[in-house]
């Protein structure tokens, strides 16, 4: 009951979360609302992204007064619902629907009256106090209130955009309020679900704070379920709470990466275009990078080698999120073509088709044409790490440095092939030009890098 509400189903947001735009969404909401209002009879508005008016925009504008106050706004002309009479309903209320980005529901525990706990979601809340006394997060909604059956307060906050103000800022700027007011912190909640950049987000900020040497996804968000406490209130599952997690977990083909090395290896052997040798460049791409990390942990934690810690502290890192990267254009590359197999199957029998079906075939070019010139890039930016690597590392790891060298720069001669051979379908010329020259570039860089790697690895002695 202390949670703003103004009816039975109070909200309802659509939200993008993969393989669709904010427009769809806006879509679905009025269709939602519509229909709701239609069969039950109930007044609906819009909010967000979806609302008609710019005063419906924000979700507490349209939840002022809450359900108690609702016979009397719905009587006003300027609060006529978007859909559905404007009358009261008892065993109802009303409901609120739209588009929105995704919005993190996040309550900070504290050991304290409600009153104290609400003053602080005064302090950091945008709206603050009012317009003279605005709060210091950007984005953040807020409310103090007390849990009767956890014998606690919280200072209950939504974060309408977290890339704005993230996950960490407001438990970190809570956290800074307690301690003036003396106050005990002891956790925090996650209500509902939580995007997995929010968590690796957080886990960058405490990893740089502490100076920390995390590299596995599953420890940063192990690290930040730590740092804010978020198992206080009952055991926080990431598999169950984090959206991507669900999203892939509900998904019956996982992609290429997601066969066994066996299944990848004979998908590329079968009589079908795709997947091919971008598909292949991509994933040797990945595997020179993960040797690159390999060797660098081989090199770190050991006391043989302790001096070099700091060294690989800061050349991991690069060889890891590469290796990330590189594995998720396996299918990147994949998808690219077929959308412009597809393109080519479209209809050519009149010249509003034969446009359309020109403009999508040259649109899925360029897209088959991006995926392995960002390889290519990727790729390049690891030349410096590798070069001070071989340098250093442990050379009892000398032939996988090696190896890995060579499979990073036969990823680039991939990517350039497959480059060219799509560039010459392309019409745009400066296109063609400012693509052919850089990739050709970046074929020169990687013989060189790996050329140069060698030759250092086969100066050391062991």
């Amino acid at each position: 009951g202390e949670h703003p509400r103004m009816g039975a189903l109070d909200v309802c947001p659509f939200v993008p979360v993969r393989n669709v735009s904010m427009e769809e969404c806006v879509t679905c909401a009025h269709i939602f609302g519509q229909r709701l209002a239609a069969e039950l009879g109930v007044p609906v508005y819009l909010y967000g992204a979806a609302a008609r008016h710019e005063s419906r925009k924000a979700l507490p504008s349209i939840r002022a007064g809450e359900y108690e106050a609702l016979p009397e706004k719905l009587a006003r002309a300027e609060w006529a619902p978007d859909f559905g009479p404007p009358t009261f309903v008892p065993r109802w209320g009303a409901t609120v629907t739209g588009a929105r980005t995704f919005l993190i529901a996040y309550n900070i525990n504290l050991l304290c009256t409600k009153e104290l706990a609400h003053r602080i979601a005064l302090n950091i809340r945008e709206q603050g106090r009012g317009p003279s006394q605005p709060g210091r997060l950007k984005k953040v909604q807020g409310i103090g209130w007390y849990l009767e059956e956890e014998n606690m307060a919280q200072v209950s906050t939504n974060l309408l955009d977290f890339e704005t103000t993230p996950l960490h800022t407001v438990y970190e700027e809570i956290c800074r309020d307690a301690r003036e007011l003396n106050l005990p912190v002891v956790g925090s909640q996650l209500v509902g679900l939580v995007p997995k950049k929010a968590m690796l987000d957080a886990a960058d900020f405490y990893i740089k704070k502490e100076n920390l040497f995390i590299l596995e996804e599953e420890q940063k968000i192990r690290l930040v379920v730590s740092r804010l406490g978020l198992d206080s209130l009952s055991p926080f599952h990431p598999r169950e709470r984090i959206i991507e997690y669900l999203v892939e977990a509900g998904e019956v083909d996982g992609g290429l990466v997601a066969k066994p090395l066996g299944a990848f290896v004979r998908a590329v052997g079968a009589r079908s275009a795709a997947p091919g040798g971008g598909s292949v460049s991509a994933a040797v791409g990945a595997l020179g990078a993960a040797l690159g990390s390999m060797v660098g942990l081989m090199s770190y934690g050991k006391r043989q080698f302790e001096d070099l810690d700091p060294v690989m502290r800061k050349l991991v890192p690069p060889f890891h999120q590469a290796m990330e990267e590189l594995v998720a254009m396996v299918d990147a590359d994949s998808r690219a073509f077929s959308s412009y197999m597809e393109a080519l199957k479209l209809p050519k029998n009149t010249p509003e088709e034969r446009e359309r079906r020109t403009a999508a075939v040259q649109q899925g070019l360029k897209m088959a044409i991006g995926v392995p010139c960002g390889l290519a890039e990727k790729v390049s930016g690891l030349w410096p790490a590798l070069k001070e690597l071989a340098q250093h590392c442990n050379l009892a790891c000398k032939s996988d440095i090696q190896v890995g060298a060579k499979m990073l720069e036969a990823a680039v001669f991939g990517a350039y092939f497959n480059v060219m051979i799509n560039l010459k379908d392309i019409t745009d010329e400066k296109f063609k030009l400012v693509m052919s020259q850089k990739v050709s570039g970046l074929l020169e860089e990687a013989k060189q890098g790996s050329a140069v790697v060698l030759a250092l690895l086969d100066k050391r002695v062991a």
